[in-house]
């Protein structure tokens, strides 16, 4: 049963699962606004790539566009509310099977009379622009008068601020409504038109183009309104036209998509706690809808189509923990993600140029045009009046070799050599051209200087061993596309021979940098315990941090999730346990990757104990930790964690190599994996390795370090152990 279910209706949850009940299909999303109004609540409605720049701001925003779930219900002259009256029966839940969210209430007004009302809603999965819903009334004490209002309400704001001018509102036929409306600044044309199965009065008033129903039910009769909207925009490629349909037809059509996407895309886990099922079919529930499927235009932002938080902008959080679900699954989609790059390069060139380099630097905040979106200072600091600088789009440039990784990754699991002469190649060269650059030769070697690694806490640092290494496979990749470009040739193998890649010290630890080591040690349980909050910087200012040997996330281990056969099993398990005891994980992309790298040293106790804390980041009960959308990196990083870590999945190689080491709670694992064009079924017990594909070709690959060939199944016998080294 794949479902998110809200028990009780509780004001202080309301964002939160606003949230977690997103309904969309990649194209667009609609947030799991309750559909009365109440205090504080943020409906949000996001098709992905309209974005806009407010009068004033250094960046642009993902726009929350006009709404159509709003529908206000007055019963025999009452109007419904869940905070008057009284709640007899409550129910909601989002169906991810199907994409649909349904509410379910027995309600008593405050004279006494009792009426039972359901609500549905999806976005479908078959007509992209298309949203449904549903309000269901039955009156349970006597007849009733309903009415009952809806349309599309352009006061929705970003945080306050208005992104849309309306151009023009229209009626037709008494039951059809449509609102043109352009974005501000980027001049982008939304057009959203919605009808219903009943005839009303319209009404057009600030900012709110409304229909009224009213009807007389008899006790225990259905009144049934169904209400069908599309949104269509500038940037469509196809024109989209309202639908003339109803709402069951609508979603048979959509169901059929879904049960197709959970037969290929989910993963089945047979566990002793329920929950590790239902925290994996929510991940990959909305990695699904977050994620753009035909328009390379468009990328993932930090909250997918939840929410506005970080202003929709697309991170490093994309190629590194989003798009691997998408690569292994459907490698299409993950292709698309990497030309959104890729179209882009005109502007990271620009952005290189303009900060002294060659090559191509990447923004670390993207939006639709390309151009660096993160903001120059942070938001206020209440205690001190001022405002601090933000350091990442001028010294967090892993960003540029992790998209060339990404790039690698692609080919190796697709063997996609069209993309790598159109585009992969191309990415690569102009990325290594960066670090050639952004080197300095320094004490007889080159150096990378002034740059912040993926620990945020750790700023403006020399040599952080994350980003040289990275950097050193970007160029030595670069080279392996570009034999050809002898001058390039020539730069690539000095900048590879000279690139300083730091190694552990006479005590056996790597240092994150050149001075982390060196840095004092606090007792960080405190700040552990409320990981995610960020309270450390209550107690100690951001330069403070800087100067302790605190981690904000997974840094070096990073690293050693990414390049699992780089280190000696020996050093990373003896990095790893230095490293986390001064990691707070205040960061959502960190806990998973520990998960990874401590399944991988043979923890396994431990490595399930992180696995289930990276899944409450969005799931947990503290009542605002999503109110602003999704974690979208952390979702994908609980699938990493089942297929790269659980699993023992390894594709570092041209040979795929798996070693499982499945939790002692989990009887069995199950999913779909792509690689080099072959869809394969992997089936792991604790006690059995069960691989399967539909064709008759030969795949070679590697199980727990011994070579095997797979034609069309293959089982091997497995002995897990929890090493604990």
């Amino acid at each position: 049963m794949k479902k998110i279910i809200e028990k009780e209706f509780a004001l202080n949850y309301l964002n939160k699962y606003g949230s977690q009940m997103t309904v969309g299909n990649g194209y667009l999303g609609v947030r799991g606004a309750l559909e009365e109004e109440y205090p504080e609540q943020v409906r949000g409605m996001y098709v992905a790539g309209i974005y806009n720049r407010p009068s004033g701001s250094l960046s642009s925003e993902l726009v929350n566009l006009p709404d159509v779930t709003r529908f206000q219900v007055m019963l025999d002259g009452e109007n419904f509310s869940m905070q008057a009256g009284k709640v007899h029966a409550y129910e909601r839940y989002l169906d991810m099977n199907t994409g649909e969210l349904i509410r379910k209430i027995t309600w008593e007004s405050s004279a006494g009379k009792k009426y039972q009302l359901n609500f549905h809603r999806f976005v479908s999965k078959a007509a992209k622009h298309v949203i449904a819903a549903k309000v269901e009334i039955m009156p349970l004490s006597g007849a009733a008068k309903v009415k009952v209002k809806t349309g599309i309400d352009a006061q929705q704001t970003n945080f306050g601020t208005q992104q849309l001018a309306e151009l023009s509102l229209r009626i037709f036929d008494e039951k059809l409504m449509v609102g043109e409306y352009e974005t501000i600044e980027s001049k982008q044309h939304i057009t959203i038109a919605t009808k219903v199965n009943k005839k009303g009065i319209f009404t057009a008033k600030n900012r709110q183009l409304m229909t009224e129903v009213e009807q007389e039910i008899a006790e225990n009769q259905l009144f049934t309104l169904e209400k069908i909207s599309m949104v269509k925009t500038s940037l469509d490629q196809v024109d989209a036209e309202l639908p003339n349909t109803t709402y069951a037809e609508l979603k048979r059509a959509s169901e059929t998509l879904w049960a197709d996407f959970w037969e290929h895309a989910g993963v089945r886990v047979e566990s002793t706690n329920d929950f590790d099922q239902f925290a994996l079919d929510f991940a990959c529930y909305h990695l699904e809808i977050m994620t753009p499927k035909d328009d390379f235009r468009c990328s993932v932002g930090a909250k997918g189509l939840t929410g506005e938080g970080y202003k929709g902008h697309v991170f490093w959080d994309t190629e590194i923990f989003i798009m691997p679900f998408f690569l292994y699954n459907k490698p299409e989609i993950a292709k698309q993600l990497l030309k959104y790059r890729y179209l882009h390069l005109k502007e990271a060139k620009e952005k290189a140029t303009k900060n002294g380099y060659n090559g191509a630097l990447f923004p670390w905040e993207s939006a639709f045009s390309g151009e660096e979106e993160t903001p120059e200072f942070a938001a206020i600091n209440i205690r001190t009046g001022t405002r601090q600088k933000v350091a990442s789009a001028i010294s967090e440039h892993h960003l540029v070799a992790d998209i060339a990784y990404a790039v690698c990754e692609y080919e190796t699991a697709t063997k996609d050599a069209q993309f790598m002469k159109e585009c992969g190649s191309e990415l690569l060269l102009e990325t290594a051209e960066f670090w050639l650059s952004r080197a300095t030769n320094r004490n007889g070697r080159l150096e990378i200087l002034d740059v912040i690694g993926p620990d945020e806490y750790t700023e403006h640092i020399d040599n952080n061993t994350y980003t040289n290494y990275m950097a050193h496979y970007n160029v030595k990749k670069a080279l392996e596309w570009n034999k050809d470009n002898a001058d390039f040739v020539a730069r690539a193998e000095a900048f590879l021979e000279k690139i300083y890649l730091p190694v552990a010290n006479e005590s056996g630890l790597i240092p994150q940098d050149d001075t982390f080591l060196e840095k004092d040690w606090i007792n960080l349980d405190k700040y552990k315990a409320a990981q995610g909050t960020q309270g450390i910087l209550l107690d100690y200012s951001r330069q403070e941090v800087n100067e302790l040997q605190i981690l904000k996330q997974a840094d070096l281990v990073m690293l050693f999730y990414l390049f699992p056969r780089m280190f000696a099993p020996d050093a990373v398990k003896q990095n790893l346990d230095y490293y986390e005891n001064r990691t707070i994980h205040d960061s959502s992309l960190s806990k998973a990757i520990h998960a990874i790298v401590e399944n991988r040293t043979g923890n396994r106790a431990q490595a399930y104990q992180f696995f289930q804390e990276a899944c409450l980041i969005d799931l947990g009960n503290e009542p605002h930790s999503s109110d602003d959308g999704l974690h979208a990196a952390s979702l994908g990083a609980i699938w990493l964690a089942v297929v790269f870590g659980f699993a023992g999945i390894d594709t570092s190689g041209e040979l795929l190599e798996i070693a499982p080491n499945i939790p002692d709670s989990w009887q069995s694992v199950a999913f779909e994996f792509s690689w080099k064009g072959e869809k394969i079924l992997v089936e792991i017990a604790q006690n059995r390795l069960h691989l399967s594909k539909s064709t008759k070709s030969v795949l070679e690959l590697v199980i727990h370090g011994e070579k095997h060939q797979l034609t069309d199944t293959l089982t091997i016998k497995l002995d897990q152990k929890d090493v604990s080294l």
